[in-house]
Formats: C-alpha cells, structure tokens, sequence
C-alpha cells in the first residue's frame, strides 16, 4: 500500500466524555491498562504497510502530543513520510450537540493534501477500538471501482447506536443511505467513520463543501454525494468498541476481560503499539487475591482485585477490595477500602475504610488527582 496514505481525524463528540476528557481529548483516553485510544488507529494503519499519516489535532492536543511524540513506536519518524502534526482550524471549537465541523480542519490544511505524492487516503477516527488491516478493504474498493469505501460493522440489534452513524447497503455492497439515530432502516449497520477514496476526490469534496457552507464530512461531504460518487461499503467482521461515553468506555474496557476479544483486539491483524515506559512487572505480596483481571506492569497488589482493569503503577492495599473497576496510572485503594464498579482517573486515592459503588450501566467516575 505503498501509494496510501492516511488522516487520523480526531474532532469527536466529547459530550458524553466529558468526565474523561476535561484534560484530554477523546483519542489520549487511556484503555486497556496500558493504550490509548489512538494507539489503535495509528497501529492498524502502520500495520497495513501505511508510512505517510497526518494527524488532524482536537482541542486539548497537549496530552496526544506528550504520548505519540515522534511517532517512533509506530515507526513513524522517518525522513520521508512518517507522521505529520495538522493543526485546527482557528476557532473551530466544536458545538455542543452539533454535528463535527471536521471540514474546516481539513481544509486549513489543504495544501498537505494537494502536496501529498499518495493516489488514495484512508481516513479514520480514533474513539473506535479495533484490529483492522486495510489491505483487505483496499483491495475491495478497487475491485469494485469504488470513488468512496465506508468501512462498517453489522453489530446486531442489541449494540447502542444512539448518536451513532448507521448505513444502508444494498445487495451489490452499494450505500444508500447514512443517518445517525436509524437503527431501524439501517439493519445495524454501524458506520465506523473510516473511508477510502483517492486523495483528489477528498480534495474535490473538501472544496465543495466549503464553498456552500457544509461543514461535516459523512453527513455533507459523502451523503449528499451517494449519486455523484460510487460508494460501496466494506463490511469489518472483527470486535469494534465504539467509545462515545462513559459507559461504553466502561463497557469495552471489560470486553477485553473475556480472552476472546482481548486476542481478537491485540493480535488479530498485528500488534497493538504504544509509548512505552521501563518498569518493573507487577508485584502480588502473600495477601494478594486477583481474579480475571488486566494488571498493568508497575502495580503493587496486596488485596483483592476481581474483573477489573488496572494501568501502570496502582496500589491495591492490604485488605482493600476492587471490583469490576477501572483504575488509571497510580491510582491508590487504601487498606480496607472498597470500590465496585468504578472509574479512576489517573492519581486518584481512596483513604482507607472508603466505601464506594456505582452501577454497570452508570459507572462512577472520580476525576484525575481527586481524594477521597
């Protein structure tokens, strides 16, 4: 795929985050106890042979930056292609309950794309957990001569897909329709935000779109071009984790405690790569019980820890109890605490004794630094 390059566009709905993302932006959340969402976007491209990705920057960038750096743990920095920083569109602050303006920031950075040696680009979000090579789905959008692949995900009746993007696919693989919210005209076809076309035909979209004032790309840029181009759908049959809230952040995040998924998210299409940190492995004293659980390297376990999620470096005390949870970096359970169903963020510590429960479906959430 040496004549593909990639964007990872990261402006994302962030209203239903807001706990997670006060100090973040949606692709910097820490998963899985030691990734972060965009290790998967960036790991799924460079694993389908992709050097060349621009990296469309949200708000609260400091966070993305401090952890993809160079690029170097995706073998991104290179002298020829390797990873580009794409800043916003200047005050290009996303609308609270509106459609994304991801436009504007493609097209403040349109002279990349015009530069660009590359025939066709990929383009993908970051808030969606997956292990996809694109080799597959590339090859599928020239055999059908495709000018637009979406990349979608059949995820049965049961998967939330309120605020999601769904499609209707027709017999020969052709999109009919796009909508959020329509489940029941779109046969749970969740449309994953991903699309392959040729670099002209973004900049030909970016363009028009622009000069009437249409601002989103799925809904404006492919939607209401469904007749003018060919687009065809590509039909992703692995595990896909849609992080759009808290609870579906909640949600995934257990998923990867069942050893099925977690193979299929980690190793099914190639490695998952991230920052990396020199530490010493996890440490269980003779009081330590851990049951179906993710223990990052670094942590000290001398109480209970049961179907939960620990990254780098947390501190389960003598006695203390942790329960269906997610704890982030350093976070501390004093002895004979009690958490069931909660998530910490990074640095959090609860004093010994504490007692604290939240529900499957309304996990609580208790913000980086916070005692209690």
């Amino acid at each position: 795929m040496k004549n593909v390059m990639a964007i990872l566009n990261l402006n994302e709905n962030e209203e239903n985050l807001y706990e997670l993302t006060k100090h973040r932006p949606v692709a910097a959340i820490p998963f899985g106890g030691r990734y972060r969402l965009v290790d998967f976007a960036l790991s799924n491209l460079v694993n389908s042979g992709i050097i060349n990705v621009g990296i469309l920057m949200p708000e609260k960038f400091g966070p993305l930056i401090d952890h993809i750096r160079s690029g170097k743990e995706w073998d991104l920095d290179r002298q020829q292609d390797g990873l580009f920083i794409l800043p916003a569109a200047d005050g290009n602050a996303k609308r609270r309950g509106q459609l994304s303006r991801d436009l504007e920031n493609f097209h403040a950075n349109i002279n990349y794309l015009r530069n660009c040696r590359h025939e066709y680009v990929i383009i993908s979000p970051a808030g969606t957990v997956c292990n996809i090579n694109y080799k597959k789905a590339f090859m599928f959008h020239l055999e059908k001569d495709a000018e637009i692949t979406v990349i979608y995900k059949n995820v049965g009746s049961d998967y939330p897909l309120e605020g999601a993007l769904t499609m209707a696919v027709d017999e020969r693989g052709r999109v009919t329709d796009m909508a959020y919210n329509a489940r029941e005209t779109h046969n749970d076809c969740l449309a994953m935000e991903t699309y392959i076309m040729k670099r002209t035909v973004l900049i030909e979209i970016i363009d028009n779109c622009i000069a009437r004032g249409q601002n989103n790309l799925a809904m404006d840029g492919i939607l209401r071009n469904l007749d003018t181009y060919r687009v065809y759908g590509y039909e992703h049959e692995g595990y896909i984790g849609r992080v759009d809230s808290v609870y579906s952040y909640y949600k995934h995040n257990m998923d990867i405690l069942n050893p099925e998924v977690r193979n299929d998210l980690y190793f099914a299409n190639g490695l998952i790569y991230t920052k990396t940190r020199s530490e010493a492995p996890a440490k269980y004293s003779s009081s330590a019980k851990v049951i179906n659980s993710v223990i990052a390297n670094g942590c000290l376990i001398e109480g209970t820890v049961e179907n939960s999620v620990l990254f780098r470096g947390v501190h389960v005390a003598r006695g203390a109890v942790v329960r269906n949870s997610i704890l982030m970096q350093k976070a501390q359970v004093e002895e004979n605490a009690y958490v069931d169903r909660v998530i910490f963020d990074k640095n959090v510590r609860i004093t010994s004794g504490r007692s604290m429960k939240g529900e499957t479906t309304m996990p609580i959430v208790i913000e980086k630094n916070y005692i209690i």
